[in-house]
């Protein structure tokens, strides 16, 4: 069985559901992929604390579907929010790329590294745990909510030396087009990530469309963060996703306004 063929298997055993799509248009040399695989947003896991409200994409914590323990590299997408003045304690994680994508409000970071900052929308976290590390998350407002999104990586390496990354790019550098925020090529990326993984973000507004290609051999899963989207004819709203293992090109369409991060994965 053929690499290809096992990555479809494994994808529709995940319970996501096929979806037709545009044809594909790349080139002739390329095969036809007619189908997406849709990962609703309400089927994700949720937790609810009080003070943290998270939904997730893959199993976490008391959530656990073997169905649902990521795709490719992407272990973890969770959709948190946090209530004025509460947050994480300080925790330990290791070998893994941690990313914090901030939608509203603001997020208190501290770490074992001696980092700490506040990262708002429009900045771009990311942490290496490596050998280890441990930090604490607190949304500082003692009036407004805040809303992130928490994404893990596996790395390509164990044992790498812990670190701390924090850009930040402008609102009107994702404005109806896609922003490389991460990835391994230092060059293009606001962010380095320890795996062959490109992230890219971008604020679609309504009517305006983007497309993105997906080259055979790669693996592409599209999160819609805030608003809603039609990707190939599919409506999507906040908290759903689409993926793909097969070459294929995504049409993506603002129904209003709308953010979303787009993984292209190895």
């Amino acid at each position: 069985m053929d690499s290809q063929r096992r990555n479809f298997i494994r994808l529709t055993s995940a319970g996501l559901i096929h979806v037709a799509t545009r044809p594909f248009t790349a080139g002739a040399s390329e095969p036809a992929d007619t189908k997406l695989l849709v990962r609703q947003a309400a089927q994700r896991g949720h937790t609810d604390l009080g003070w943290l409200d998270s939904y997730h994409t893959f199993s976490f914590g008391g959530y656990f579907d073997q169905r649902h323990m990521g795709f490719r590299s992407l272990r973890v997408i969770n959709d948190d929010r946090i209530t004025a003045g509460r947050g994480f304690p300080t925790h330990p994680h290791r070998n893994m790329e941690i990313l914090s994508y901030v939608l509203e409000g603001a997020l208190q970071h501290r770490d074992s590294t001696g980092k700490g900052s506040i990262v708002r929308p429009g900045d771009v976290q990311m942490m290496t745990a490596g050998t280890g590390i441990t930090h604490s998350e607190y949304n500082p407002s003692k009036s407004e909510a805040n809303h992130f999104l928490q994404i893990w990586i596996r790395p390509s390496l164990s044992g790498l030396q812990p670190s701390y990354q924090q850009q930040r790019v402008d609102a009107g550098d994702k404005k109806n087009r896609w922003r490389q925020i991460a990835g391994v090529d230092k060059q293009h990326s606001v962010v380095t990530v320890h795996q062959d993984v490109r992230i890219f973000a971008t604020i679609l507004d309504p009517g305006k469309s983007l497309e993105y290609l997906v080259q055979r051999g790669r693996h592409a899963w599209l999160q819609v963060a805030t608003g809603e989207l039609v990707v190939n004819g599919t409506k999507l709203q906040a908290g759903d996703a689409v993926a793909t293992s097969r070459p294929t090109d995504l049409y993506v369409e603002g129904s209003t306004r709308a953010e979303a991060l787009l993984f292209d994965l190895g």
